[in-house]
């Protein structure tokens, strides 16, 4: 059980650690250039701030392991938006592979949690 917990500590924090760059490099970068581009799909205004900011946010809730699985459970649909909306035509193999091992990563934790090194306070069991 240690092994198992050890090995989603560390994925939690490697995908967080992806989550915050990205949102960071939106937020602070290219935040212009991010709306624009998901203007241009079709997508509704602030969607790319929403992204961004949950990304980013998310990012460092996930590596504190806090509301890890629904943190992990939005990144799963935002990588499986950016999958079906931007990455499909361009293929597996320079295209959608990275958010293809994101979206698993998130999906796996989302279903399992990560208990180990989180702040997230674990819920006592009562005894009657």
């Amino acid at each position: 059980m240690k092994n198992m917990e050890a090995g989603l500590l560390i994925l939690r924090v490697v995908t967080g650690v992806i989550f915050l760059a990205h949102g960071a490099d939106k937020l602070l970068n290219g935040m212009g250039a991010s709306a624009a581009s998901f203007g241009s799909m079709g997508m509704p205004d602030g969607t790319a701030y929403a992204v961004a900011v949950i990304e980013a946010a998310g990012g460092l809730l996930l590596i504190l392991g806090v509301l890890t699985r629904v943190i992990a459970g939005l990144f799963a649909l935002i990588m499986l938006g950016a999958i079906i909306t931007v990455k499909w035509q361009q293929g597996l193999i320079g295209g959608f592979e990275l958010d293809l091992i994101l979206m698993a990563a998130s999906i796996h934790l989302a279903l399992t949690g990560s208990r180990m090194l989180a702040l997230k306070k674990r819920k006592k069991k009562r005894s009657f």
